[in-house]
């Protein structure tokens, strides 16, 4: 995605091949290691604004997360440096963002989406168990390569507890993460919820709106407003799953219920794990390789068209 105009970073050590990603602070690329002698990517401070020492603790604080972290769901780092210029250098995947194979696709075929959940709530809980939240669960920070799910993007997680108002994406944050209340593991069950939700059905559970400090949608009348120093707040719970002729009960049910208001409501990582893997057929296809025919729930069908690379 790399621009006429793009300013490359100088990576000592690092040949940069390509800008993946470019963030308010922080740029991703596709890079050549010298020493190891394959390709990386390389989360760096963007080259065309003032350093800012912020910016440079919160990307070590990653690197140091990732370095303790060792999961078959979760990016793999090989380093993180600070000087002569701070680098997060991880694996290369091979495979395609959940949200470039839902551009594609419009929607994963259910046995698909079960094995996402299942790849999604090992790794989140293992992250649990570490005492982290991820707090950013969406479609572009998932990968789905060689037939399983990794979660790439840590740069948002944080230990439990109070925290700002609207930390996060808008459109993928859990009532509490809007209001600034405390969160805990039930957050990223709502996370898991909503990109679950997103698979099936190609659209997301709560619609992307303007404000950082909203969770709105205007399927169901279950309404809580409150009053920040922004002014009014309003919680809208999303819709209920659509019925779909292949998506199993206990499958709706869950994903409805990951969705609810009330983080206490919510099931815990290990309910939903059980659920999805008892809702799996005995011979399941593996994930993203049904993609081939691009099948969606309702039994319709897009023509699969091969993601550019």
């Amino acid at each position: 995605m790399s621009g006429p105009d793009a300013v490359m970073p100088v990576l000592p050590g690092l040949l940069v091949i390509e800008q993946l990603h470019q963030g308010h602070h922080v740029n991703v690329y596709d890079v050549w290691s010298e020493e190891r002698g394959c390709r990386c990517v390389a989360k760096t401070l963007r080259p065309d604004r003032p350093r800012d020492e912020k910016s440079v603790r919160d990307l070590m604080r990653e690197g140091r997360l990732l370095s303790r972290l060792t999961h078959p769901h979760i990016v793999r780092l090989y380093e993180a440096v600070r000087a002569p210029v701070p680098v997060v250098l991880l694996e290369t995947l091979s495979g395609h963002t959940l949200a470039s194979l839902l551009d594609e696709h419009d929607c994963l075929p259910v046995q698909d989406v079960l094995h996402l959940g299942l790849h999604l709530t090992s790794a989140i809980g293992y992250l649990h168990r570490q005492g982290w939240l991820h707090l950013d669960l969406k479609p572009s920070n998932v990968i789905a390569d060689g037939g399983r799910a990794k979660l790439i993007d840590l740069s948002i997680a944080r230990r439990p507890g109070r925290r700002r108002p609207g930390i996060g994406t808008p459109g993928y944050l859990s009532p509490e993460q809007a209001l600034g209340h405390p969160l805990g593991p039930a957050a990223d069950v709502w996370g898991i919820g909503g990109l679950l939700y997103e698979a099936i059905t190609g659209d997301p559970a709560v619609p992307d709106t303007k404000s950082r400090s909203s969770v709105s949608s205007s399927s169901r009348s279950h309404e809580r407003r409150r009053t920040t120093t922004g002014g009014a707040v309003t919680i809208v719970a999303p819709g209920s799953l659509p019925r779909r002729r292949r998506v199993p009960t206990e499958v709706r049910r869950l994903i409805d219920a990951c969705l609810t208001l009330d983080p206490a409501a919510r099931p815990t990582i290990p309910e939903m794990a059980a659920t999805l893997a008892a809702a799996l057929d005995s011979t399941p296809v593996p994930f993203a390789d049904a993609l081939a025919t691009a099948a969606c729930p309702d039994g319709t069908r897009k023509p699969a068209q091969k993601p550019a690379r």
